[in-house]
């Protein structure tokens, strides 16, 4: 195996210090091919280092800034294949697309606690997601591990390097990929009834509808939070939807809440679908809408 050329300390310390901010789904996609999974769940910043001086050379993938222990899921269906010796990457896995690109997932977690203890290892459960092996087959957006920073990231803050492979030959710029990414809301196992509560920000309102955008979202089961997310959502209304106004409860309208007003939602128990999991517009319905006191 060749040796990682990942990160570099300084390179990262000022990526953090700018506070860029992470590209948005809506931009160009570069390309032609179908879009990939984005391969964080939740916020993420990133910019595109592909090709940034490195002491190893040139940086071969994109560093992606996250919560440590953030869900890594697969970019597109494929095998796995876990890799647990190179002292660079750390705790790192390969996903072999269905499409014939390789992609690297580098500087996994190693970490039994939110500290930096390094006393993980490189195991199912600390690094890899429970209850997958490696050589299994994954779907996309399936879970497949935990952002961390082992390897020369080390005491950097938690990251995913992420590298794309086309046709398993030289890494390629992953930047246009990312920007074009199907964003996933939340994950909670195929087949199993979900619910989310959330805090968000209304944008506007229709007759049936409520478009926000998320700031803090708890998927069950699972009992999952999701923060910072600045991601927006339409909901669907029902007419039989409880809406109130304030902590006492008051009887509101729909057409009550105001552009700006910070609320909390909660969904309806509904089986988890592709169109629910990626919030596209309309899959979710509110159950339960509280406005802030007037």
């Amino acid at each position: 195996m060749r040796r990682h050329r990942t990160i570099a300390r300084g390179a990262l310390f000022l990526f953090l210090v700018a506070g860029l901010l992470a590209g948005t789904a809506a931009a160009r996609s570069g390309g032609t091919t179908k879009p990939i999974v984005f391969p964080v769940l939740g916020a993420a910043r990133y910019t595109d280092d592909f090709g940034d001086p490195r002491p190893g050379g040139p940086h071969q993938g994109i560093d992606m800034v996250a919560a440590k222990k953030s869900l890594a899921l697969a970019a597109e269906a494929g095998k796995v294949k876990f890799w647990t010796t190179s002292a660079t990457a750390g705790c790192m896995l390969y996903l072999y697309g269905a499409s014939g690109t390789t992609y690297y997932y580098i500087h996994l977690n190693n970490d039994v606690t939110n500290g930096n203890d390094n006393r993980g290892g490189c195991k199912v459960g600390i690094t890899f997601a429970k209850g997958l092996k490696s050589g299994a087959r994954v779907k996309a957006g399936q879970p497949i591990g935990f952002v961390g920073d082992s390897g020369d990231a080390n005491g950097i803050h938690p990251h995913l390097h992420f590298e794309v492979h086309p046709h398993g030959g030289r890494s390629t710029d992953p930047y246009q990929r990312l920007l074009a990414a199907r964003r996933m809301l939340f994950y909670v196992a195929p087949g199993s009834t979900f619910t989310l509560s959330m805090s968000a920000t209304v944008i506007a309102t229709s007759d049936e509808s409520l478009r926000v955008r998320v700031n803090t979202l708890r998927a069950s089961p699972g009992n999952m939070v999701l923060r910072r997310l600045d991601r927006p959502l339409v909901l669907t209304v029902p007419t039989y939807a409880s809406i109130e106004r304030g902590q006492a409860g008051n009887v509101a309208q729909l057409a009550d809440a105001k552009r700006g007003e910070r609320i909390a939602v909660w969904t309806e128990a509904a089986t988890v679908t592709a169109a629910a999991s990626e919030g596209r517009a309309g899959a979710i319905s509110a159950e339960r809408i509280v406005l802030p006191s007037a």
